[in-house]
């Protein structure tokens, strides 16, 4: 099993820089980071985590396809992804052109963590209506798969989601990056990972022994190849027992969570993970 690692990084936190060089050298499988543009001060959206108030750092985080052009710079292998980019948070036909550049430039590395958001202020601080949004990042998946395709592709979907045939380059490596989707599991989440994506990125790993079979169901009955699904739990704070589970569910990857501090935290806890490599 491969074992990659998450991070909000911020101002104050360990640099990219650093931390791709350490995780390359001691042999981890990747890095991925997550998304948000601004936390509104005035808030009435909670905070996933129940009982906790919303960390410092969500208000602080790098732009990750900054920080990954950095860690792509330094590294030769890591791969780089993102957990996750709120797509309807872009202009799609800007953020297919970052992603293409990004991959192209990693030699294929990149790996596109697609999810729909739970902050609605901060959504509605981009034009996005809550109700659409999953919708929007359907359509806009298709866009930007239009632009990435090998031969100029128009694409006209509804909630004014369009483009004309167009050279758009370069490409991703394959066509499109891996893709996987965030969240709850569900059957319109299922339908969205079926339809545009490679697999799975469920938060925490919570109650996959029931979830990941209700998914290759849906997998296969679209007609999709049952060995091509990926699952990539996520955020995980790892024991033994709990990475032994996921290897028998078929989960190739898992991504462990590393606290959003300073260079000292960081490396001690890359080395209390060492034994899982």
């Amino acid at each position: 099993m491969r074992i990659s690692t998450t991070i909000f990084l911020t101002d104050e936190t360990i640099s990219p820089v650093r931390l791709a060089r350490e995780l390359e050298r001691r042999g981890f499988a990747g890095l991925y980071l997550p998304e948000h543009t601004h936390i509104p001060i005035e808030r009435t959206t909670p905070y996933p985590a129940a009982g906790t108030e919303l960390p410092p750092e969500y208000g602080r985080t790098l732009d990750p396809f900054v920080a990954l052009g950095q860690a792509a710079a330094v590294t030769d292998r890591l791969g780089l992804g993102t957990g996750i980019t709120l797509v309807t948070q872009h202009d799609p036909i800007a953020l297919a052109k970052q992603i293409a550049t990004l991959d192209h430039l990693s030699g294929g590395r990149f790996t596109l963590g697609v999810g729909f958001g739970w902050n609605k202020e901060e959504a509605a601080d981009h034009g996005v209506e809550w109700s659409t949004r999953r919708e929007l990042t359907r359509e806009r998946m298709a866009l930007m798969r239009a632009l990435w395709a090998a031969e100029p592709t128009a694409y006209e979907g509804g909630h004014g989601v369009s483009v004309r045939a167009s050279f758009a380059w370069p490409k991703p490596l394959g066509g499109a990056p891996r893709t996987l989707v965030g969240g709850a599991a569900g059957p319109t989440l299922f339908a969205h990972i079926t339809e545009y994506a490679d697999g799975w990125m469920p938060i925490g790993g919570r109650g996959l022994s029931e979830s990941v079979p209700a998914l290759r169901e849906v997998w296969e009955k679209a007609g999709r190849d049952p060995r091509t699904l990926r699952i990539v739990p996520y955020a995980v704070l790892p024991n033994p027992g709990k990475l032994a589970h996921y290897a028998e569910l078929g989960c190739e990857e898992v991504v462990l969570q590393l606290p959003p501090a300073g260079e000292a935290e960081v490396l001690g806890v890359l080395d209390a993970y060492a034994p899982y490599l």
